[in-house]
């Protein structure tokens, strides 16, 4: 195997602290059947490991939850070398128990979006990956293995759900959420768990919680910007944290990426069109996702 590169996808804070973290450190414009990504990969070493990191958002957070390319990102990623992907991205809690500041290592997924591209393989063929879990399993202990010294709280589990936004919920779908189980709540973890797995790459996904969904009434004689101040510090604090977890990660023993994990196989069985059927251009134009 060649050596690995762990892909790293995040908000704007994320990138701006981990590009402190990475020498020799390049950016790579990446061309895929999927248009531009969302800005250039920032690819280097942080520690023995090699990383690829793109911001969701794109350069000066331009690009809200449901104008991310998210296939173009992916597909990058995929091309450029990675076959794991650890992402971040911020959220709200539907339970007391999650509180701001904290991170969650979510485990499942509920996708409420509904005008994005979730799929490499339209107009090729009838592909149908399991998605049964999303987040890969050896991925996530090998992440939780490493968050034992962090000083914030660490949530093995949680259920996220993914909606389209860009608008916040209403209360009552903030109730709704937690009458589904629901844990935390986001605009960005769908499709791109999806597509990772469509991509054949191994994906986990660590959450930041910047407070508490609408659920939850505020205080009325807490001012809005007062509110919104506490929002933007509670969010800086679990990106650093999240850093310093993603770093604990990087610079640990554990193994990231694997070509023996199940999820490097997730299109073995997936394309049930038959093969004289598929376009051989389109199907060369996705070679990377069958590599």
């Amino acid at each position: 195997m060649a050596e690995e590169l762990v892909g790293i996808i995040g908000g704007t804070g994320l990138g701006d602290e981990l590009a402190k973290l990475i020498t020799d450190a390049k950016n790579e414009d990446v061309r895929t059947p999927f248009g531009r990504p969302s800005g250039p990969a920032l690819v280097g070493q942080i520690g023995t490991r090699r990383i690829a990191f793109i911001n969701r958002h794109g350069p000066g957070h331009r690009l809200g939850p449901g104008e991310v390319p998210y296939a173009a990102n992916i597909f990058a990623l995929k091309k450029l070398g990675a076959t794991c992907l650890i992402a971040s991205g911020a959220v709200g809690s539907l339970t007391e128990e999650i509180a701001p500041k904290d991170l969650v290592v979510a485990d499942q997924f509920i996708d409420k979006t509904f005008r994005r591209q979730d799929s490499f393989f339209t107009d090729f063929g009838a592909v149908h990956c399991e998605l049964a879990e999303p987040v890969c399993r050896r991925l996530k202990k090998a992440i939780l293995a490493s968050s034992d010294h962090l000083d914030t709280k660490v949530h093995t589990q949680g259920t996220y759900i993914c909606m389209e936004g860009p608008h916040f919920s209403t209360r009552a779908e903030s109730l709704m959420h937690k009458q589904w189980g629901g844990d935390i709540i986001g605009m960005t973890a769908m499709p791109e768990a999806k597509l990772a797995r469509q991509a054949q790459m191994c994906y986990a996904l660590i959450a930041l919680v910047s407070d508490y969904d609408c659920w939850r009434e505020h205080e009325p004689s807490v001012k809005k910007q007062d509110l919104l101040q506490e929002i933007i510090a509670n969010l800086q604090a679990a990106t650093q944290n999240a850093v310093e977890l993603i770093k604990a990660v990087l610079q640990s023993e554990q193994t990231l990426c694997s070509d023996n994990c199940p999820c490097r196989r997730s299109l073995s069985l997936a394309v049930w069109t038959k093969p004289e059927k598929l376009d051989p251009a389109k199907r060369k134009s996705l070679d990377v996702l069958f590599e």
